[in-house]
């Protein structure tokens, strides 16, 4: 009689490489879309913090216009210094608009019984405007 020889395979606990490659790029998309989806969360989180200040300033504005009779207005270009002005004349606090949080500057026009705020964001493209009577211009 003739003997068979058995042969015995090996198995394996670990996990081959090809694996560990594709769970390594499927992390990676998913962390890419992640990314992407918190980069917009915190671009829109920072409009509604500027249109919610916007809407502060004008209501500042109309407690002015109560207390002395005319509308605050500093200049339709807005920088640091604008926002600052806001601050302090209005809330009493040149640090009461945290620009670098929010990214906007804020600056005021008025023109007899009318006013307009402005909201320019500090990287350039973005300018919104908000008006006595309540009409937003986003951007």
């Amino acid at each position: 009689m003739k003997e068979t020889k058995k042969i015995k395979i090996k198995s394996s606990l670990g996990f081959t490489l090809v694996e560990l490659l594709v769970v390594v790029a499927i992390l990676g998309i998913l962390a890419a879309v992640g990314l992407v989806s918190y980069n917009g969360y915190v671009s829109s989180t920072k409009v509604k913090s500027a249109e919610n200040i916007m809407q502060q300033i004008s209501l500042a504005q109309n407690e002015e216009f109560s207390s002395f009779g005319s509308y605050f207005s500093n200049s339709d270009t807005c920088d640091q210094s604008t926002t600052e002005e806001i601050g302090t004349d209005l809330f009493g606090s040149a640090g009461y608009i945290d620009r670098d949080k929010i990214g906007y500057d804020f600056c005021a026009l008025s023109s007899g019984a009318t006013f307009t705020v402005y909201a320019e964001s500090i990287k350039p493209g973005c300018k919104m405007s908000l008006d006595s009577s309540g009409n937003f211009t986003k951007c």
